[in-house]
């Protein structure tokens, strides 16, 4: 894959679709010399389980291992230093990695043993952990997650990992932008696959997971981070770290020049569509879906159905408890197939909401699946949603 590219995949079986974004992205050419020394980064900031969206799942690990060594490569080592406060044995095995490096006999690295040495990055000394050096080339294997401090972490943040917990602190006493970017100038990664599986897009520790099932592979840090940005509706500028790498040289912070790619076989789906009483009737909500369908052809026949059949599952009214707050009564319209269920071989969930609380009830709030949600926003916007 180029430099400028980001390949994105999605489903359930997350092993086999990180394989499978790996042959597509051709990465075994990236690396070339079957007898370089391979790491491994993932993010274990703490112990707790992939699923609660903050840790790496050990299914994308093994998806990268088990290509390597397909390939031909065989020496390759897990690296990584939970944050201060958590030791990283304790989230090794937490998070399943013992069983990996049980199963791929592939070592792990406990980067919080590791000494720290001076590294000129750009200009900025940091003290980086001493082992990154006997690496040739670095996969680095982030959760797409929110951040309390810098509001989204991904590729460049990740490094973080891989220096000593004294200059964890002192990163955060230089208010972490700064040094964050400079890092990546002393340690490179090679190659990013990102897991967008469950991150929490709100804190770096987890605990509420959103579920979007979705593997991103590419090779430029700066590039990935910046679309993050506009997945989370930041501007890259809201994020200076992203900006400030940018202008450092680390890559580019440029999106429109990024040439994304939905390797899955499938279309722009909504699979919830949640629409507040006060904004919308039910009737007006499915009338709506089916001219979404009509106006934009987003849901193609890749899915095995030329149209999916549209069911109210339930006008009953229930709790919702999306605003923040106190939870309020609001009707549900999904999509179901032909046998009254969410199709399985969606994955990712697109909702929009109507907040009763905003006098002018604007959507507040648009989370994309799959594939990217401009075209639909755009759709709506000019339509369904002006003059509200």
């Amino acid at each position: 894959m180029d430099k400028n590219q980001i390949f994105i995949t999605s489903g359930t079986e997350y092993k086999k679709m990180t394989k499978e974004l790996l042959e597509k992205a051709d990465l075994q050419s990236h690396i070339g010399d079957r007898k370089k020394k391979i790491g491994i980064k993932p993010n274990l900031v703490s112990p707790s389980e992939a699923s609660w969206g903050a840790t790496t799942h050990p299914e994308v690990v093994a998806g990268i291992i088990e290509y390597l060594k397909e390939h031909g490569f065989r020496d390759m080592v897990m690296l990584e230093g939970s944050w201060v406060g958590d030791k990283t044995r304790e989230a090794f095995e937490t998070c399943g990695f013992d069983r990996l490096e049980e199963e791929y006999q592939v070592p792990f690295w406990d980067m919080q043993k590791d000494k720290g040495v001076p590294v000129d990055c750009g200009g900025m000394e940091l003290n980086v952990c001493e082992r990154v050096k006997e690496l040739d080339f670095l996969i680095n294997v982030p959760v797409l997650k929110g951040h309390c401090q810098t509001k989204i972490t991904c590729a460049l943040k990740n490094m973080k990992g891989l220096i000593p917990n004294k200059e964890k602190r002192r990163f955060h006493s230089l208010g972490l932008h700064k040094p964050i970017a400079y890092l990546n100038m002393g340690i490179k990664q090679d190659f990013i696959v990102v897991d967008n599986i469950c991150g929490d897009l709100d804190f770096e520790d987890g605990g509420n997971p959103v579920v979007m099932n979705r593997v991103i592979a590419a090779c430029d840090p700066v590039l990935v981070d910046a679309y993050v940005c506009q997945m989370m509706h930041y501007e890259v500028a809201d994020v200076p770290y992203v900006k400030l790498a940018g202008e450092l040289g680390v890559g580019c912070p440029d999106v429109s020049k990024a040439d994304v790619q939905f390797l899955a076989d499938q279309a722009l789906y909504l699979q919830e569509l949640v629409f507040f009483a006060p904004a919308y009737g039910t009737d007006r909500a499915e009338d709506m879906l089916e001219e979404i369908y009509e106006e934009t052809g987003l849901v193609g026949s890749c899915s095995g159905y030329e149209k999916l059949p549209l069911y109210l599952a339930d006008r009953q009214q229930y709790e919702h408890s999306m605003m923040g707050g106190d939870a309020e009564n609001v009707e549900q319209l999904v999509i179901l197939d032909e046998n009254g269920e969410i199709p399985t071989v969606f994955s990712g969930a697109f909702y929009i909401a109507a907040y009763p609380s905003c006098t002018k009830r604007k959507i507040r709030r648009l989370q994309e699946c799959g594939m990217c949600c401009k075209t639909l926003r755009k759709y709506l916007d000019s339509t369904f949603l002006s003059g509200l």
